[in-house]
């Protein structure tokens, strides 16, 4: 009887729609399909809400201009603040962004992302 109503309880659960799927996933699945500027609006606020993968996302899409113009300076902003925060992947992607910019966009990079935290997000982009 027990298996039963279990059984019943997910069946409704899933046919109900119940699991639902968040921001990020649905950035991702977004992402994936290579829908980028719908991407962008479900990541970019978690993003400014100081999540690491995120920004770290944020920066891949302005290193490859996916959804947005392709920017290295700011890549190198959205990577060092996910760094900053202990993404492994974002450390690695400021080392890949890092070596195609040259030291005016780096110093560039650094203002911006400076700005950004400093304003808490508010002011990420200009």
């Amino acid at each position: 009887m027990r298996k039963a109503v279990l059984i019943g309880s997910m069946v409704t659960t899933l046919l109900s729609g119940g699991a639902m799927a968040g921001p990020w996933e649905d950035g991702m699945v977004a992402y994936n399909r290579g829908d980028y500027l719908p991407a962008m609006r479900l990541i970019r606020p978690l993003a400014e809400q100081g999540n690491p993968k995120a920004q770290n996302q944020i920066g891949v899409m302005y290193r490859k201009g996916e959804g947005v113009l392709s920017s290295p300076s700011r890549a190198f902003m959205w990577f060092s603040l996910a760094a900053r925060r202990g993404d492994a992947r974002a450390k690695a992607g400021l080392r890949d962004v890092s070596k195609a910019m040259t030291p005016v966009e780096i110093s560039q990079g650094q203002q911006m992302a400076q700005a950004c935290e400093t304003s808490n997000y508010r002011s990420c982009e200009y």
